[in-house]
């Protein structure tokens, strides 16, 4: 099914593109199109994980510099049967983080350094094991490739508009020929959006199986989403086409489950990891929230504090 999504994928924003060009070029524009997204789709495929990284202002670390990062990171994977991916920091004060690459054995994973910093060490499991997650799915490869051709998309859009090419003799006439290049955009967006929601969630339930404590992702996530709503990332806002890329969504906006948002709502991520605790017995019957080690002990809710500072004991 990951196959068959993503080539649908790639065919449907590569016909948008031709669509594009049509209009712009006519039918040589529209073959010329069918050669420029050829050659984006592979060229998205060999570097788009690298484009992205490098226009989020991610800088790799080492272990020397980052032990405890690291540390998480390697744990998770080998928990999740993964090679050990690349690490990156984004200086960033919105707390967030994002994982890409082609594959599992050239994959990365992101995190700003608001994250580092806001989270616990707890939380900060959380958010890795989701980003594994995504690695694991494969889902980083569909992640990125959208993002780059969506963003040609958008690009050649914006060339038709404002230099006008044949519109005049366009088959679908000068009112229409602006109208496709203002629908298909949006229209590559919403393919993004859509297919963004989905993933989050079946990221977010394999996460919680990665690390073994859902209720960890879900109080980084309320973290996370009450943060990035009074905390800007200039990077994201410059890169809109990379916002799906985010465990939560980097750009101002409301975080509700509408066909306008790349990211499911909050309250339904969250609820969906409670319940996930509860029926593996984190949560009691109370309501209180219950773990047990490998000798039979117990360790109790996390607690809020400075990062790295505060375990469950």
């Amino acid at each position: 099914m990951h196959f068959i999504r993503t080539g649908f994928l790639v065919l449907l924003l590569t016909a948008l593109f031709m669509a594009i060009g049509l209009v712009v070029g006519g039918q040589t524009g529209m073959l010329i199109a069918l050669g420029l997204a050829l050659a984006i789709n592979l060229f998205a495929y060999w570097n788009s994980d690298k484009m992205v990284l490098r226009m989020q202002g991610a800088v790799e670390t080492d272990e020397a510099s980052a032990p405890e990062l690291f540390g998480i990171v390697r744990s998770l994977s080998q928990n999740a049967e993964l090679p050990m991916p690349r690490v990156y920091i984004m200086h960033n004060p919105q707390p967030n983080a994002f994982a890409t690459g082609r594959n599992p054995q050239n994959a990365a994973v992101a995190a700003t350094t608001g994250l580092l910093e806001m989270l616990t060490k707890e939380e900060v499991t959380g958010v890795i094991a989701h980003e594994l997650a995504h690695v694991k799915s494969r889902d980083t490869l569909t992640m990125a490739m959208t993002a780059t051709i969506a963003g040609a998309i958008s690009m050649l859009a914006n060339f038709g508009l404002w230099f006008g090419g044949r519109r005049q003799s366009s088959p679908l006439g000068p009112i229409g020929a602006v109208v496709v290049m203002l629908a298909a955009p949006f229209a590559a967006t919403l393919v993004q959006m859509a297919i963004s929601r989905s993933r989050e969630y079946h990221a977010d339930e394999i996460g919680a199986q990665i690390c073994q404590r859902p209720l960890w992702l879900a109080s980084a996530l309320q973290k996370l989403d009450a943060a990035r709503q009074r905390i800007r990332n200039p990077n994201a806002e410059a890169n809109p086409a990379h916002a799906h890329l985010f465990i939560v969504n980097p750009l101002t906006g409301r975080g509700t489950d509408s066909l306008f948002t790349t990211h499911p709502s909050m309250e339904n991520r969250v609820a969906r990891l409670q319940e996930i605790a509860r029926d593996w017995g984190q949560i009691s019957a109370d309501g209180q929230v219950v773990y047990r080690d490998g000798q039979g002990g117990q360790t109790a809710r996390i607690e809020d504090g400075s990062p790295w500072g505060k375990r469950s004991t």
